[in-house]
């Protein structure tokens, strides 16, 4: 079965996608009736890496080099920051720490510094400790099995394996946002919730085993297009959290506080919470948390000051 009526529109880095209703709800029958046959699997696999080949974003710089350091910033910086945002951020950052040696070696406070405008700022520290991780356990090369890989500072289940199939083109399996949007979308279309366990084993038997950097690409780039153009199928997961409100977040006071104390002079609680318009008791629980996870020191006169 082909899915050559299938058309998509893409507007500048926007994609949108308009899919046939008679199409997708023949495809969503054979795999109620018959399961995932290999006939459906091939056909699924071929409307996905046809939509990549046509539509795919083939020009976003960390896809045009397989270096295993590039490729774990741009995981690292993905997974809590929209793309747009790194495409502006990476190439600058890359530029400044080309590698894990130059990354583990940077200043804190410059690292940091580096890294304003991607929000989540605890992903630098632990992005550092990961580089001084592999710099002296590794020798500076990254290691290709997922098991080592997310023993290092930050990376999880889902990154260990996006950074193995990216990196390494190794045939391993693993959910992510928009990955989920698409098997839901596909192969869910009736269920009210749709748990995790319940997609594993078709994002198994659909992984294209010689092709998995291209073949997560694809479906990352087609969950983002279906995301355009149909509600949200990721809503039905058992996974699903919708994101706080950003404004008058403890993350963003956290992010006020770190551009302050980025200025270089020492501050007290006073003057922060002055600064940033929230009570001093509210302001020394996120200042003593931020110590604890290594951004600040706190002075023997009571000052604040980023940590060296």
């Amino acid at each position: 079965m082909q899915f050559s009526q299938i058309i998509f529109v893409r507007f500048d880095t926007q994609y949108d996608a308009f899919m046939s209703p008679h199409l997708i709800s023949e495809f969503r029958q054979r795999f109620a009736s018959s399961g995932m046959t290999p006939d459906l699997v091939r056909d699924f696999q071929d409307e996905v890496m046809e939509f990549y080949e046509a539509k795919g974003r083939h020009e976003m710089e960390w896809r045009l080099h397989f270096d295993p350091y590039r490729i774990v910033v741009s995981e690292v910086m993905l997974q809590q920051t929209q793309v747009p945002r790194v495409e502006t951020m990476y190439p600058k950052f890359i530029e400044r720490f080309p590698n894990f040696a130059a990354l583990a070696a940077a200043p804190q406070a410059e690292l940091l510094a580096a890294w304003q405008g991607m929000g989540y700022n605890s992903r630098a520290l632990r992005l550092q400790k990961l580089a001084r991780q592999v710099t002296d356990e590794y020798g500076g090369v990254l290691p290709e099995d997922p098991e080592l890989l997310e023993k290092l500072p930050g990376i999880g289940p889902a990154t260990s394996c996006s950074i193995a199939a990216f990196a390494f083109n190794r045939p391993v399996v693993f959910i992510e946002t928009n990955i989920r949007r698409v098997f839901i979308h596909y192969f869910f279309a009736d269920d009210a919730v749709v748990d995790d366990r319940d997609i594993l084993p078709l994002a198994t038997a659909c992984l294209l085993m010689n092709r998995s950097r291209e073949w997560y690409w694809a479906l990352m780039d087609l969950g983002t297009a279906l995301k355009s153009s149909v509600p949200n199928p990721n809503r039905r997961s058992r996974q699903y959290v919708k994101q706080s409100a950003f404004e008058g977040s403890d993350r963003q006071v956290r992010g006020a506080v770190l551009r302050m104390l980025l200025a270089g002079d020492g501050k007290n609680i006073e003057e922060i919470a002055c600064a940033v318009g929230k009570s001093g008791e509210r302001v020394e629980k996120i200042l003593d948390e931020m110590c604890g996870e290594g951004f600040f020191v706190r002075e023997e006169n009571g000052e604040y000051r980023m940590r060296r």
